[in-house]
């Protein structure tokens, strides 16, 4: 897959233009790991194992992009971190909306992984889902797709 890069300005589908920035495995896995509290180089390539070389790509073009910016080390060193800038924190339900999907897809019954939790009542944060303007469930077969 493609590094990701500032999307295409002739491209009609917002999907596309969203995964244009944030559509491959790395920038992705990045973003899931500022919102659970890395913010370090050396953090980052501990967590996903990624090669220095494409880290910093991804970083780079996460910056560019206006999903993370950098600021000086919270502990006064000469390092710097990465965090995510309001467009980045807006990628929440998306990181989450992913996660459920894998819970849900990927895993055996009673196979082992991580549960995102809320933290104020320690229980598994409830299924996202769509929503009509009532508040009802809605269904894919009642969306549609209207070109503005």
């Amino acid at each position: 897959m493609p590094a990701p890069s500032m999307p295409d300005p002739t491209e009609p589908c917002p999907v596309a233009r969203a995964a244009d920035v944030i559509g491959d495995r790395w920038s992705l896995l990045i973003v899931r790991d500022v919102f659970d509290g890395l913010h370090r180089f050396g953090d980052f390539q501990r967590s996903l194992g990624v090669a220095r070389n494409i880290l910093s790509d991804r970083l780079r073009k996460l910056v560019q992009a206006g999903i993370l910016q950098t600021r000086a080390a919270s502990d006064g060193s000469a390092y710097q971190e990465y965090v995510l800038t309001t467009q980045g924190v807006s990628l929440f339900p998306v990181v989450v909306a992913l996660r459920q999907w894998g819970e849900r897809h990927l895993f055996a019954r009673g196979e082992r992984h991580s549960v995102l939790i809320d933290t104020q009542t320690g229980r598994p944060i409830p299924a996202m889902a769509p929503r009509a303007s009532d508040g009802s469930p809605l269904p894919a077969a009642r969306t549609a797709v209207r070109k503005v």
